[in-house]
């Protein structure tokens, strides 16, 4: 215990000669370990759990002095948190970091530097591009009957996700400290690309996501206007869906629950039916 106070203290690893003793057989270990990064989630150090878990068979293939190995492993259990979907990239980068014997303070400033940018792209691109593509899809699909509408979302989901993670670590590992340029200068270009995407291909499912349409006639005297034909749909096919959509969207941005849109769409609706209005 003594030692190990000693090595933290000084920063350093006992033993400092580096050795490619790293294979696609450890980054594959660490690979599939890393769906298991939020298992042991908690509020004080949220993914440490999981992500020293992750680590582990490369670190014993690297450190085989024991000291040196309790002491990457405390250093690892330090807070952690960043997207699931792209952290195998920064497990690529801190495997060869690993691999080349920098000090534990070094590979804590690198690990601290990627989980930003890799939280901010991985939640840009997989919660509010694919996922809601997926889900879009799936539950169109669904919706008009199709039994294969879960299975399709599910598919849509998890195949990028799992060729990001076999893809990721690999090009980790190649770029090394090298990433974090990379990183600080496409951040925010593939955060707002991937938003971009998102809300359009959303956009563009709303028609047939969202049914809504008014059967209310404006009468005066011997002139009628139906206002769903000859006003609405005059100014934007399927406006009143965008509209209840947008609505929809205001109300969650000011903190509405998705519960009490859901009640108040079916008291809309059973008012709006008895009325005669939709």
């Amino acid at each position: 215990m003594e030692g190990l106070k000693k090595m933290a203290s000084e920063e350093t690893y006992n033993d400092t000669i580096s050795e490619k003793v790293i294979t696609k057989k450890e980054l594959k270990k660490i690979m599939f370990r890393s769906y298991l990064l939020q298992s042991s989630f908690n509020y004080e150090r949220m993914q440490a759990g999981g992500w020293t878990y992750s680590l582990i068979p490369g670190l014993k293939k690297i450190h085989r002095d024991k000291e040196d190995l309790a002491l990457s492993l405390e250093n690892h259990l330090q807070f952690m948190n960043t997207n699931p979907q792209l952290v195998t990239f920064m497990h690529g980068v801190i495997i060869a970091m690993e691999e080349s014997k920098e000090s534990p303070k070094s590979i804590q400033a690198i690990k601290t530097a990627l989980m930003g940018p890799l939280g901010g792209i991985g939640d840009a691109l997989f919660y509010l591009t694919v996922l809601p593509i997926a889900a879009a899809i799936g539950s169109q699909l669904s919706l008009e009957g199709n039994i294969l509408g879960p299975i399709v979302f599910l598919l849509l989901f998890n195949i990028p996700y799992m060729a990001a993670k076999i893809g990721l670590i690999n090009l980790g590992y190649k770029m090394g400290v090298k990433a974090i340029s990379v990183l600080s200068e496409s951040t925010k270009k593939l955060s707002r690309s991937a938003t971009i995407v998102g809300i359009s291909v959303v956009g563009a499912l709303i028609p047939k996501s969202v049914q809504l349409t008014t059967t209310f006639v404006f009468r005066l005297k011997d002139t009628k206007l139906d206002l769903q034909t000859q006003l609405f749909d005059t100014i934007m096919p399927n406006l009143l869906p965008l509209v209840f959509t947008l609505f929809c969207f205001i109300m969650l941005k000011k903190g509405r629950t998705p519960i009490a849109l859901i009640i108040f769409t079916v008291i809309f609706g059973l008012l709006g039916s008895l009325i005669g209005i939709i």
